[in-house]
């Protein structure tokens, strides 16, 4: 725990509908810090725009905020309408389901529907993990505009996870012209050593990638016997949520048919 940081945080909570403005004499007395201290802290969340200073040299929330919270809107927003599809695949599937968003260099997952023979005993919702390795990182990472692409990789250290992890940016750049093609990405233990993945990307209403979806289970056949099956039916979960996000595809031959019958089950 870093104190400055904490102590940050207890000077924007102060602030509410009640008390929208708040002098330093005040916060200094509410949180017990000498003004000194409080001085320094406003004057950092200030450089970053969460704090603002007003005529009568009150502070106020600062217009930063408003960005964050509406990132928060647009992440609730996907979760609140991937969650009942993302259930249906879990079903479906009878193995772990997961959504991620982008967040940097990094995957961020905000849901998931794991089953109980989970090789890890906890949930991953708010853990990170990186995209060249995981099956919903290369998902989104192959429809990202191509100069974002290079930024990303160019910022990425390349860790090796387990034997299969790839190590080299021109093998992930070959394996993302891959993805394109098929429209599905897959994680053969590359990350979790004994966890084979399959993940399908999800756009909005602009066409851009927002997140993504993986199917996750414990067996190899995931990725060998079960893939055709499995593919199609993360790909058709992920265009489900993307309609659903106000994406029209560009071309009818894009659109994922309806499983048949006998693909809803394993």
């Amino acid at each position: 725990m870093i104190n400055s940081v904490l102590k940050a945080i207890d000077v924007l909570c102060l602030f509410s509908p009640a008390t929208p403005r708040l002098a330093l004499t005040e916060i200094s007395r509410r949180l017990g810090l000498p003004k000194s201290t409080v001085h320094s802290l406003l004057a950092t969340l200030m450089a970053r725009g969460l704090v603002e200073k007003m005529d009568d040299d009150s502070y106020a929330l600062g217009p930063e905020l408003i960005s964050l919270t509406q990132s928060v809107r647009v992440n609730v927003e996907i979760r609140d309408r991937a969650a009942p599809l993302l259930r249906e695949l879990a079903n479906k599937t009878r193995e772990s389901i997961y959504l991620t968003i982008l967040d940097g260099t990094r995957c961020l997952y905000i849901y998931a529907v794991e089953t109980h023979h989970r090789l890890l005993a906890r949930s991953a919702v708010g853990e990170h993990a990186p995209l060249y390795c995981t099956a919903v990182g290369k998902a989104m990472l192959a429809y990202l505009p191509q100069d974002q692409v290079e930024q990303i990789i160019a910022a990425t250290e390349f860790v090796q996870f387990t034997p299969n992890t790839i190590t080299d940016s021109a093998a992930l750049c070959a394996e993302l012209a891959q993805i394109v093609e098929r429209g599905y990405a897959t994680d053969r233990s590359e990350h979790e050593q004994g966890v084979y993945c399959v993940g399908a990307p999800i756009f909005n209403h602009r066409r851009e990638v927002v997140a993504a979806c993986s199917v996750s289970g414990a067996s190899p056949g995931l990725l060998e016997e079960a893939l055709d099956q499995t593919a199609h039916l993360v790909r058709f979960t992920a265009q489900e949520i993307s309609r659903r996000m106000g994406y029209v595809p560009a071309s009818p031959a894009m659109v994922v048919p309806t499983p048949a019958d006998n693909d809803l089950s394993t």
